[in-house]
């Protein structure tokens, strides 16, 4: 284990510049619909900045202690087991729009959901440590990060939440593909999961329906289409510059859940391309921050956990604002450190503390990237002499 070090400045900057906009942002993009439905305008930012000071004190503890106590057998599958309890426990609790994902209690909600994010990217570095030397084994290696995988996708998709289920299968292909796994056994995995996926879709009505409306949203925008279409009018309204902060007209009970999922169109709406540019620069430097933290970990281990974790934080990103930019189909992702909402926030940011935690106790090189490169070489001498034998 390399020294520690001071944290990367960089990525808590990023990290906290991003969650202090969102509190910001929050108050601009709910204060009508706040005082609409609570009588009082600041309802939903001092619950919003209560969240922010919890998952702030989360990410500092875990930025404390040794990462790689997390390698502990009884963490680990503790872990997926918490989930596995939790994501079947939100069927005892009340559905919100169709959906059951939260863990309801007096004054706070759990989504296990997001939990699970983090639960499968510190099983995966865990498992895909004790494997190294075995990343093309399909059996031993391949087939249990799969089935892990697949377990808790199948369990989020029943909520439903279809976004939360692609993310986790997205986690799963960057971290095995990146620790050495064959693109064979990829693609093995990937052609059913694409078959089911596609049934998905297609076979059930109200997600065929958004595909539908995703095509040609202003064909019925008072209906199905109305989201997007309010979506894109309050980016196109922000013009280059904006129409100045808390200056949106589309948050005024026009634009759905403009505080939580759809955020980003009253960034662009009130700060312009200027501002939504800004954010997604910002996203760029976590981005580039956490992948130097992956290359710089001092093991296996460590740069596994901190690609999966700069993974499911800049993908989920990426996928939100893609979302409200109608380049994909609707769905309720939250933009991570700036949508509303505690049950996203606070795992969020314990991840992000981890990462931080890897970031402490960097090493001089890259050594620990050069394994599938190192493996790719090995193969290829050895084929090379092989054809060289038989030639003679």
């Amino acid at each position: 284990m390399a020294r520690k070090l001071a944290p990367d400045k960089w990525l808590f900057a990023a990290t906290t510049g991003l969650a202090l906009f969102g509190v910001v942002m929050v108050y601009s993009a709910s204060a009508v619909i706040a005082q609409k439905e609570n009588g009082n305008q600041f309802y939903y930012v001092i619950k919003q900045g209560v969240w922010v000071a919890i998952g702030f004190i989360v990410m500092l503890l875990a930025m404390q202690f040794n990462y790689q106590q997390l390698k502990s057998r009884r963490i680990v599958y503790g872990l997926l087991f918490l989930c596995t309890i939790g994501l079947l426990g939100v069927f005892g609790f009340s559905s919100t729009n169709g959906a059951y994902r939260w863990l309801k209690f007096p004054g706070f909600s759990i989504q296990p959901s997001e939990i699970s994010k983090l639960a499968l990217i510190i099983f995966l570095a865990y498992f895909l440590e004790k494997r190294a030397g075995e990343e093309g084994d399909f059996w031993r290696t391949f087939v249990p990060c799969a089935v892990v995988t697949g377990w808790l996708a199948a369990l989020v998709v029943i909520e439903p939440d279809f976004g939360t289920a692609m993310m986790l299968a997205l986690i799963f292909a960057v971290m095995i593909y990146t620790a050495g796994a064959r693109v064979l056994h990829l693609a093995m995995a990937a052609a059913p999961a694409l078959v089911v996926a596609a049934g998905l879709l297609i076979f059930v009505p109200w997600r065929l329906k958004r595909l539908v409306t995703f095509l040609d949203p202003w064909a019925d925008q008072q209906g199905a289409g109305f989201q997007v279409v309010q979506s894109l009018i309050a980016i196109g309204s922000g013009g280059t510059n904006g129409l100045g902060f808390a200056q949106g007209k589309q948050k005024m009970l026009f634009l759905p859940f403009a505080h939580s999922d759809f955020i980003f169109a009253v960034v662009g709406e009130e700060l312009g391309l200027v501002g939504a540019v800004a954010v997604i620069l910002v996203f760029a430097l976590f981005l580039w921050r956490g992948v130097r933290t992956a290359l710089l970990a001092p093991d296996r281990f460590g740069m596994l956990l901190s690609l999966g974790i700069v993974t499911s934080i800049v993908a989920q990103a990426l996928f939100n604002i893609s979302v409200v930019l109608s380049l994909v189909p609707t769905k309720g992702i939250p933009l991570p450190f700036i949508s509303y909402g505690g049950s996203s926030l606070v795992p969020t940011l314990a991840a992000v503390g981890i990462l931080l935690n890897v970031s402490q106790h960097a090493s001089g090189g890259i050594a620990n990237f050069q394994l599938p490169i190192a493996k790719f070489s090995k193969r290829h001498e050895e084929r090379l002499n092989r054809q060289s034998a038989i030639a003679n």
